[in-house]
């Protein structure tokens, strides 16, 4: 987790990759892509802890910073993911000041929290001496911010001791702000929208705290990290497999239907 805090240190951003695909291969591929963490999505992914864990070990090779978002506030599935190799943990809906202390509680040993002692993994990986004396500090804790309530609720929540920034979920943020009336979605252009996410940001660094935010694109990314996020993570594994799959058929079609002839290429893996 040094990585991420020596990047802030020197006032860069951080670049967040998104696995939702349980498959540790896939982790792999991902990890090896250049960003400086990725985090795998226990919330929404198309995986659980079974998953998970082969997919922390197959990014170890990558040196990139492993995170992971829970299912949700609760300490088992938290402190399991920290046990596993999570060096980082983005906890969905935190709505109050007291629901992001006790989420920050799950993610630190006693004193300063009530984290159960039991690296299993993690200790392997970063060596149990050590991370047995450092993962206090080691540990990032983010509260997504993804609720009207958070939203009324976001200087408490960002002044939480313990806390390490706050992740905004456009998609639920939008539809809790809303009503309902705007449909859920990354890369958001109302500017009801851009006010609250901007909103979260000037929080976040109000307390001292990094401002993360989910984008669908790059350009939006680097929008983003304009305005002064200090993480953004660019959209993920299944949505880029099928962006680029898409993208090779639609150009296939378009060559067919000029009368191009295919040429006849083997697959990758010599079949």
């Amino acid at each position: 987790m040094t990585q991420l805090r020596d990047l802030w240190a020197q006032g860069k951003p951080v670049l967040n990759g998104w696995l939702s695909i349980g498959n540790a291969f896939t982790a792999e591929i991902m990890a090896a892509q250049g960003y400086d963490s990725v985090t795998i999505d226990v919330q929404h992914g198309a995986l659980d802890y079974s998953s998970a864990l082969p997919m922390l070990q197959a990014m170890r090779a990558s040196g990139v910073v492993p995170m992971a978002r829970a299912p949700w506030r609760e300490p088992g599935i938290i402190m399991k993911l920290l046990d596993a190799g999570a060096l980082g943990i983005v906890c969905p809906m935190v709505n109050t000041a007291e629901e992001a202390a006790e989420f920050v509680s799950f993610l630190r040993y006693p004193p300063r929290g009530q984290r159960s002692f039991g690296p299993t993994r993690v200790g392997v990986a970063h060596g149990l001496a050590a991370y047995a004396r450092d993962a206090n500090d080691l540990v990032l804790g983010f509260a997504q911010i993804e609720t009207s309530e958070s939203m009324a609720n976001l200087d408490a929540i960002a002044a939480t001791p313990g806390l390490d920034g706050l992740y905004v979920g456009p998609a639920d943020l939008a539809l809790g702000l809303s009503d309902g009336r705007l449909s859920p979605g990354f890369d958001r252009e109302e500017p009801e929208m851009i006010d609250a996410i901007k909103e979260v940001l000037a929080a976040a660094h109000r307390h001292g705290i990094k401002a993360c935010l989910h984008c669908g694109t790059p350009d939006y990314a680097a929008r983003a990290v304009g305005w002064g996020f200090d993480l953004v993570t660019v959209s993920g594994d299944s949505r880029l497999l099928a962006a680029a799959a898409s993208a090779s058929v639609a150009k296939f079609r378009e060559l067919a239907a000029q009368g191009e002839k295919p040429v006849a290429v083997a697959a990758e893996g010599g079949y």
